[in-house]
């Protein structure tokens, strides 16, 4: 028996799926009350937030380097120093994260195994008490 090793991209449902949960994570955040710490250290328009958060997870979970080609390597701490990112804002970008994943992977094994690192990444990000 061959069992033949897929991504996490591929398992989750590819493109359709990444670009889903995108959408998703910032209408939440645009939306959601308990958001508004970490909508208020984004941009006005978050479309350009979307792109850029589409593109990066494509290449994290094994689908095309998107943002690596057009923008080079990610380095997020750094880029993300522009803003001051604390416990609150954190903890509100992982629920709207946690919360976009729920409404477009079906899978909840897939969402596991995903959470973990994104959660990690997340706490990796705070520049802030």
């Amino acid at each position: 028996m061959s069992q033949e090793t897929i991504t996490l991209y591929e398992a989750i449902g590819g493109d359709e799926t990444v670009k889903a949960l995108t959408r998703r994570f910032y209408e939440l955040m645009d939306t959601l009350p308990e958001a508004a710490r970490c909508r208020a250290i984004h941009p006005p328009d978050l479309s350009g937030s979307e792109e850029k958060l589409y593109e990066y997870l494509s290449g994290y979970l094994g689908g095309p380097s998107l943002y690596i080609e057009k923008r080079g390597h990610p380095m997020l701490r750094r880029r993300h120093f522009v803003a001051e990112i604390g416990a609150e804002e954190r903890d509100e970008w992982l629920l709207c994260f946690r919360r976009a994943m729920d409404d477009t992977i079906a899978n909840e094994k897939l969402r596991d195994i995903i959470w973990e690192p994104v959660e990690r990444l997340a706490h990796h990000m705070q520049n802030k008490e």
